[in-house]
């Protein structure tokens, strides 16, 4: 990406899904038909002949997706539980250890425990605020075979923050591989592979494409051995995301920037104010300067996300505050236009019953300020 280092985020995402296009072409490829392609002569090297292993349309994805985070590669799949699937799969055998956060996104830990019960992997959860400590000098140190560590920062729904510099330091001394989910930061706030991970996943179906209209995944890299083995895990599994939500991905992307601005100007700006709540506790934020993670946050991501967690009294508190909001939506996604609120206990996530999980849509952020004064009045 060189000479755009310097150039704001809503231009870079423009830039990206721009691509080269001649007099009279249009500046963003259509839907890529899935099937069939027709072939060329069987003696001749042929690019796209089935749309399960490559098109047109993935590569000007894929492409966009690169330059953001600053990889040498990315490989886009159907989700991100796609992701976390095919890059464990093709990075962990028999006889590795995988860690896995503690308090991140329970699917991924689902996930660990059936590849430990099928392959015959070792599987440690770490709290995310142990991920740079003592636990993970002790368990590099003494953990034979490959170990493999999916760090998720800031995690989700806690909002802790790993201190990316220092663990990707331990890795790299002890042969780790360093696998970072950078959904809830998005490659405008956070570029993990620059802080020395080995590789990058995410759900693209939160902020990056922003409309809750598809669900994708992808998986960025610099290593070529990673990334190959990340294609032929995703050819071999079927994982692939469909031509029709590749090109809404790709049409998505370059309002990016200015739907994340606005979306974390937000959430900063509704942490603000409900630190100040006294019927809320427990306010967390990264971007908030009392908050514990704020420290490490500042050092390596450049936005704090559209994410901010905090405590009601009850379950029945997070519904009555739900119910007396305008623009309060009770839904479990994340990153869209919309302001949505989770109660996180319900998924079974180790929160009490009063954790609300609150995503900053795109609304303007006095109205969503003055939206959340008359619904915590109202409790």
């Amino acid at each position: 990406m060189t000479g755009d280092a310097a150039l704001g985020d809503s231009t870079r995402c423009v830039k990206a899904v721009a691509g080269d296009h001649g007099p009279g072409e249009p500046m963003l490829r259509g839907p890529v038909p899935a099937a069939p392609y027709r072939l060329g002569p069987e003696d001749a090297p042929q690019t796209d002949t089935y749309a399960r292993a490559s098109h047109p349309g993935w590569r000007d994805l894929e492409r966009a997706l690169a330059l953001l985070e600053g990889a040498a590669g990315v490989r886009v799949v159907g989700s991100g539980m796609s992701a976390a699937a095919v890059v464990l799969r093709s990075l962990v055998s028999a006889g590795d250890t995988l860690v896995v956060p503690l308090d991140g996104y329970y699917q991924v830990r689902a996930l660990a425990a059936d590849l430990a019960a099928r392959s015959g992997i070792r599987v440690r959860e770490v709290a995310t605020t142990a991920m740079e400590g003592p636990e993970i000098d002790d368990l590099l140190a003494e953990t034979p075979g490959r170990t493999v560590i999916l760090a998720e920062t800031p995690s989700n729904p806690q909002l802790d923050v790993v201190d990316l510099r220092r663990l990707a330091s331990r890795c790299a001394a002890s042969g780790a591989v360093l696998v970072v989910d950078n959904t809830t930061a998005t490659p405008l706030g956070q570029r993990p592979l620059e802080l020395g991970a080995h590789v990058v996943i995410a759900s693209g179906t939160k902020s990056l494409s922003g409309h809750s209209d598809l669900l994708m995944g992808y998986i960025a890299s610099s290593d070529p051995d990673i990334l190959a083995a990340v294609e032929r895990e995703r050819l071999h599994s079927g994982a692939v995301l469909g031509p029709f939500e590749t090109w809404l991905a790709m049409r998505s992307l370059g309002s990016a920037g200015l739907r994340i601005e606005r979306q974390c100007a937000t959430a900063a700006a509704v942490a603000g104010m409900l630190v100040h709540r006294p019927e809320v506790t427990g306010v967390r934020y990264p971007g908030l300067v009392d908050d514990p993670s704020h420290a490490v946050a500042s050092r390596q991501m450049r936005r704090f996300g559209p994410l901010v967690s905090f405590r009601l009294g009850s379950a029945d508190e997070v519904n009555r505050f739900v119910a007396a909001g305008d623009l309060l939506v009770p839904a479990t996604s994340f990153g869209g236009l919309h302001t949505t609120v989770d109660r996180r206990a319900r998924w079974g996530d180790d929160v009490s019953e009063g954790f609300v999980r609150l995503s900053c849509g795109i609304e303007d952020t006095d109205d969503v300020l003055a939206d959340l004064d008359r619904a915590l009045t109202a409790l």
